[in-house]
């Protein structure tokens, strides 16, 4: 099973609904990672200011922050290696990353099932 972490800068909270103004990229992220938590696949978040010691010991997360700085974040890694750096991921990475089809998804190249191409 594919393991995916991600490195988030120091947040207060990890839905985004704290403060006065709500992050909406941060409560559909929380809604994607539970969705997949749902489905089984491993998925774990890393807040710097709740653990920065994971940043510190993983030298993949160590050199990056080393070279653009947390202002990069979030850092999201798919088997020990980057995949994506300085946006959260969307639903559908997510799921492509794991091996999982996206419920609802259409499948990518058949856009002629109907009548959408002529």
């Amino acid at each position: 099973m594919t393991t995916i972490e991600i490195f988030e800068p120091a947040l207060c909270c990890s839905t985004g609904v704290c403060g006065a103004e709500v992050d909406q990229a941060l409560v559909d992220f929380a809604a994607d990672v539970e969705w997949m938590k749902q489905r089984g696949m491993a998925i774990r978040r890393r807040n710097l200011a709740q653990e920065p010691l994971a940043f510190a010991e993983n030298a993949t997360v160590k050199a990056f922050l080393e070279r653009s700085g947390q202002e990069a974040l979030p850092l999201i890694l798919v088997g020990g290696e980057v995949a994506l750096a300085g946006r959260y991921p969307r639903r559908s990475e997510l799921a492509r990353w794991a091996g999982l089809e996206e419920e609802g998804a259409k499948p990518e190249g058949d856009c002629c099932s109907g009548d959408c191409c002529g």
